[in-house]
């Protein structure tokens, strides 16, 4: 393979195109420019015309800029020293503490075989009643919060993080503000979870292509965790999010685009994280609960929709109703 390629043929957004051979799908690459250099992913090839997703954007990418590739996936340090630690959808601290040094794990593996899987079996206690009593969340199920815009559902998901029963914690954060991020960290912190928590953070103020990392970081990291005999819960908020994140590189791709301007693929981008939850023979087990917000409390929105076929039911939070139960539940006890 040469060293670097020089030969861009189109920029647009925060995707741009290079004519170059022997690149695989998902390979990263380093991006030199007068500024500096930007890491890369390949999100598509078409003869020898490959197309990478800049993370941090194109601003200052010129068409005689150079192109390293790496000649693998995106990778993530695997170790102890996650734990307590927070992350940007690049794998980057944003807790102002040093980088983890730990040998790398690749993101974005498949689902484990069904075959290979024990049969979910042993209940989580998130000391909530209306989901111990109504919708048990049971080892290695994939649980769905559908919530609309302004409802408290990441209220619900900080005190599932911080009362169930479960020996790490893994939030993904995808389109949040700024707030809503320093609540998650203040109230693990404040609960005593923090040390046994580790968070993937992707702002709305941050590159709308490091959103679509944080699921797989968040499962990478976590299925690690699984294989080494630990009960992990996996917090995503929100896969909506995700998907409009999908919907924008789509449309900057020229894809010609399904129900609502989404991706055709959508249903199979979701189901390839949501998938991922795992009960491992002999080992330990991955459970995932991710909100998912619908737009104009359509249920049959095309992110909904498809989580619901995906998923195994779903608990329901809107009109404040679901929510007041809970709270006052929970006041009670």
């Amino acid at each position: 393979m040469r060293t670097f390629y020089d030969e861009i043929t189109k920029i647009a957004g925060n995707v741009v195109t290079v004519k170059a051979q022997g690149i695989g799908y998902d390979d990263l690459a380093v991006i030199t420019t007068d500024q500096g250099t930007s890491l890369a992913q390949v999100i598509r090839m078409e003869d020898d015309q490959v197309s990478l997703q800049i993370f941090g954007g194109t601003e200052g990418v010129s068409t005689g800029d150079k192109i390293r590739f790496l000649g693998h996936s995106f990778k993530i340090p695997f170790g102890d020293a996650l734990l307590g630690r927070v992350f940007d959808g690049s794998g980057r601290p944003r807790d102002g503490r040093p980088k983890v040094k730990a040998e790398a794990v690749e993101i974005g593996s498949p689902a484990v075989n069904p075959v290979k899987r024990s049969v979910p079996s042993k209940m989580i206690h998130t000391r909530i009643p209306m989901i111990d009593i109504f919708n048990t969340l049971v080892g290695s199920q994939k649980l769905p919060i559908f919530s609309v815009a302004g409802e408290p559902y990441n209220d619900v998901l900080a005190r599932v993080g911080m009362q169930a029963d479960a020996e790490i914690i893994i939030l993904g954060g995808m389109g949040l503000r700024h707030d809503d991020y320093l609540t998650f960290r203040n109230r693990f912190d404040e609960a005593g979870v923090q040390g046994r928590t580790i968070m993937f953070i992707h702002t709305a103020a941050d590159p709308v292509v490091e959103c679509l990392l944080i699921p797989d970081l968040a499962l990478a990291v976590g299925e690690q965790y699984a294989l080494q005999g630990k009960n992990v819960l996996v917090l995503l908020s929100d896969m909506t999010a995700f998907s409009d994140a999908l919907k924008e590189i789509a449309i900057t791709m020229e894809q010609v685009p399904s129900n609502r301007g989404y991706p055709g693929d959508l249903y199979t981008q979701l189901a390839r994280r949501y998938e991922k939850a795992v009960d491992f023979d002999g080992a330990g087990s991955m459970t995932l609960l991710a909100c998912v917000t619908m737009p104009g409390d359509d249920v049959t929105h095309p992110v909904p929709d498809n989580t619901g076929y995906i998923t195994e039911g779903q608990l329901y939070l809107r009109n404040g109703r679901n929510y007041e139960r809970l709270h006052s539940a929970l006041r009670a006890m």
